[in-house]
């Protein structure tokens, strides 16, 4: 039996700072005589190693990060345990009255738990305080469209805001979208497009709708803005969710829609040049429709095949208080406990860390099944295809939805 106690993380340095911290903490409450070994990946070669390569069945590792895209096939494959057991001997402080709802659901199948919930926020409208309310640009814009200047409500306004703020002089721009083709940023972007229109991912019997009108005015408008260079950042197509909202905090792009943990981000990190310039919104929508938000989070499960499963649900338990919780926030992450999120001292930092709860009553999760990776990817290309070429719209969606009979 290895003697180190071997963690994959999802790579982001506020996750690596906040899990070493956490070991040093438990390390000195729990004399297990395990040295932390802690292996940061990006997206898809952490989802290769852990479930691709079986490396949760194997025991290559103790603890992993999850994503909810990955649970049910997480689950078919029998590769992490059934933390039920561990729940009902010695659950975490506050459990599950300590979580929102939403944060418990998808990781409970039958009965069974396959994960605690560790990093979340939906995503958000967020935009720049200082540009919004500042008197000079707001005069400009009404001399300009004889509106006020405020976050946009809709994706028309959305645009023209956008484009009001594109300044490429001042290496300030409008917006930007995480198009970075690894099926989940671009897959994200066309749900929220496509829910804001009232349009739905599946019909009634359960099938996927690629065709509808609603899908084609969601992809339209992402084929637009993503091509309009004098909207969005330049970057757009080689960002992914944190290199967009890194390029946010530099004081780079005006409004983005993405995850609330990069507002906060931007209001805690050392390079951010916004600090206090940050605050939220709905997302926008278009006429006749209503906003929507999207919950995706991550969570801690313990490997099937680990050599150190009770030590494994120690450390969980341990990072589920609310002091770790707390740090994870601190340092970058997002909490996903309620008195975080009420916390005085976060709220402090983080003016709007409070509205966590307010998002998560309008958000929305992706469908629970197995065969989510191979859609994700289909509509993935979908999108590339639309914002690399000049196929006609419903030609690329009556195309996907062909594809779609296979899965």
């Amino acid at each position: 039996m290895r003697n180190s106690f071997r963690v994959a993380v999802r790579k982001f340095d506020p996750f690596e700072s906040a899990i070493r911290k956490q070991w040093e903490c438990f390390a000195g409450q729990c004399a297990s005589g395990l040295t932390l070994d802690l292996v940061a990946m990006d997206l898809h070669p952490l989802y290769g190693a852990l479930l691709e390569d079986n490396g949760l069945q194997r025991g290559d590792f103790d603890v992993a990060f999850i994503n909810t895209d990955w649970l049910a096939i997480a689950d078919r494959q029998n590769a992490v345990l059934d933390l039920a057991p561990y729940i009902s001997r010695n659950p975490p402080d506050d459990y599950p009255v300590g979580w929102a709802e939403s944060l418990l659901r998808l990781q409970s199948v039958n009965n069974r738990v396959i994960g605690l919930p560790y990093h979340d926020g939906p995503e958000t409208l967020i935009y720049r305080t200082d540009l919004f309310f500042d008197p000079a640009e707001q005069a400009a814009y009404f001399n300009l469209y004889g509106k006020a200047l405020c976050p946009p409500t809709t994706w028309a306004e959305f645009r023209r805001i956008a484009c009001f703020f594109q300044r490429p002089g001042d290496n300030l721009y409008g917006t930007a979208f995480a198009a970075f083709p690894d099926g989940h940023n671009t897959v994200y972007d066309f749900l929220i497009q496509l829910w804001t229109r009232d349009g739905e991912l599946f019909d009634s019997s359960g099938k996927l709708a690629l065709a509808s009108p609603q899908a084609a005015d969601a992809l339209a408008f992402y084929r637009s803005m993503i091509q309009d260079q004098s909207e969005t950042h330049p970057g757009c197509r080689d960002f992914d969710s944190v290199k967009a909202g890194l390029a946010f905090a530099r004081g780079e792009v005006a409004m983005m829609v993405n995850w609330f943990g990069f507002a906060a981000m931007a209001q805690t990190i050392p390079t951010s040049g916004i600090r206090g310039c940050i605050d939220l919104a709905p997302i926008p929508h278009a006429e006749g429709a209503f906003s929507t938000s999207l919950n995706v989070y991550w969570l801690l499960v313990i490997a099937a095949g680990s050599p150190h499963a009770d030590i494994s649900y120690a450390f969980l338990r341990h990072c589920m208080s609310p002091e770790m919780d707390k740090l994870l926030t601190l340092e970058g992450g997002v909490g996903c406990r309620k008195s975080t999120w009420a916390d005085p001292e976060v709220n402090q930092i983080i003016p709007f860390y409070h509205r966590l709860g307010e998002l998560h009553e309008n958000a929305r999760e992706l469908p629970a099944i197995e065969a989510w990776p191979q859609i994700a990817s289909l509509i993935d290309e979908m999108i590339v295809l639309a914002i690399e070429t000049e196929t006609p719209i419903q030609q690329i969606l009556e195309g996907a939805q062909a594809r779609a009979q296979a899965i």
